[in-house]
């Protein structure tokens, strides 16, 4: 499957729609069963403050799959995206409410690069606060 974007009708700093996503503890929940990921962190209130973490939080591999949606939406293809990595920078608490949190991810295309591809740098955020850094995916457009 090909990327409905056009490599030629994008060019260095075209924005993708950015995406907030909500987060809430059913979320961590299904994650853990997923993933097979069970660490306590995130499930439990009181071990998460125990070891220093304001709060149950959100799996890391989670948290990067949400941002990586912004851009296989974008791209049209989740095949289309042929490189992705990010630095993890801060937790993402998640509390024990109705409301959750909202991540609210946003990218920009940072780099054309030969063969049809870009580099697109991603921006994910809870609050002010960035929760990956160097968050970057190389996408094949058609």
């Amino acid at each position: 499957m090909t990327a409905k974007v056009n490599y030629d009708d994008v060019e260095v700093g075209t924005e993708l729609p950015a995406q907030t996503f909500t987060i809430q503890r059913a979320n961590l929940v299904q994650y853990c069963g997923a993933s097979g990921d069970f660490n306590i962190i995130h499930w439990n209130e009181r071990i998460a403050k125990a070891v220093g973490l304001p709060d149950v939080i959100a799996h890391g591999m989670y948290t990067m799959a949400e941002a990586g949606r912004v851009v296989t939406d974008w791209a049209g293809d989740p095949g289309a995206v042929v490189e992705y990595g990010v630095r993890f920078s801060a937790p993402v608490p998640v509390p024990d409410d109705d409301k959750g949190t909202e991540l609210v991810v946003r990218g920009a295309v940072a780099e054309k690069l030969e063969g049809n591809r870009v580099a697109v740098d991603i921006d994910a955020r809870v609050g002010e606060t960035k929760v990956l850094m160097k968050a970057r995916a190389v996408v094949q457009l058609g």
